[in-house]
């Protein structure tokens, strides 16, 4: 309870980031976000339309199809975030901080991205593409930024083409690749290291790591000095987990050696959400 209590504050939190990238950066000069924000400025700037309407009108399909792909959980803090963002963005006022378009694109962008990583972070997203990244990324070893940037050219593209002002579409590009980087930097669930422990304590460590869902391999091994038989589990896991792995070593076998390297690539069956 309390944990689905924090989840939501740090939604709400990120929303207030991400709407306070769009009205005190972005919109003031007719930059553009990407994705469904991005589609929701572009209404409002070619249309009398308000601009945190359209991105609530907007991203409402798109929560319907992820109900069914990403569970209920992932989308009920998705709803929460995008209600949070129109909410936010219709109370803080559309009021330019810095004059300099790219200054505003670039802190624009770590704010946006800011907002999306914590929101990832606890389990849902804020909305729009960044489901439609976390579709892909569940079945395929990429990182959601980098989804969210490709995904976003056409939007930056049609902005050029509508506003024939190309500086303005290239300072959003700037804009949406920092808000991808910034969101890669906090979201690493994509990030995968491989540990090597070497213990004398193998059933009380394997009673432990099996509850967890990775697989564990047991390697027998032998001291090169001493030529004593120890046991070494090998086991992969994400970023996410690695604190929790760490912990439950250091309680059931504090003097046990552990080896973690960076993984580049899984194949076979790695669990992945």
């Amino acid at each position: 309870m309390l944990k689905d209590i924090r989840n939501c504050i740090v939604i709400i939190i990120g929303a207030v980031f991400i709407a306070s990238g769009f009205n005190l950066f972005l919109v003031p000069h007719h930059l553009l976000s990407g994705g469904v924000s991005g589609l929701a400025m572009l209404t409002g700037y070619f249309s009398p339309l308000s601009i945190n309407t359209m991105y609530l009108a907007y991203n409402v399909p798109i929560l319907i199809i992820g109900l069914f792909m990403l569970g209920k959980r992932f989308i009920g803090l998705s709803i929460l975030s995008v209600a949070a963002v129109t909410w936010a963005m219709a109370l803080i006022p559309q009021q330019p901080v810095a004059t300099d378009t790219l200054l505003s694109a670039a802190f624009g962008g770590v704010l946006v991205g800011i907002g999306s990583g914590i929101s990832f972070r606890v389990g849902g997203s804020s909305g729009g593409f960044d489901i439609v990244g976390s579709i892909v990324t569940r079945y395929r070893d990429l990182p959601v930024g980098s989804i969210l940037v490709v995904l976003n050219a056409a939007v930056i593209f049609s902005m050029g083409y509508l506003e024939g002002d190309w500086n303005l579409a290239l300072a959003s590009m700037l804009s949406i690749y920092i808000s991808g980087k910034v969101l890669d930097l906090i979201h690493i669930s994509h990030n995968k290291v491989t540990l090597y422990i070497i213990t004398e304590k193998t059933d009380e460590l394997l009673a432990k790591l099996l509850t967890l869902p990775r697989g564990v391999t047991l390697i027998k091994t032998e001291g090169a000095f001493s030529h004593k038989e120890k046991d070494m589990l090998m086991t992969v896991t994400t970023r996410y987990e690695l604190t929790e792995l760490k912990e439950i070593i250091r309680k059931t076998d504090p003097s046990a050696f552990v080896n973690i390297v960076e993984t580049v690539g899984v194949m076979g069956s790695f669990r992945r959400r």
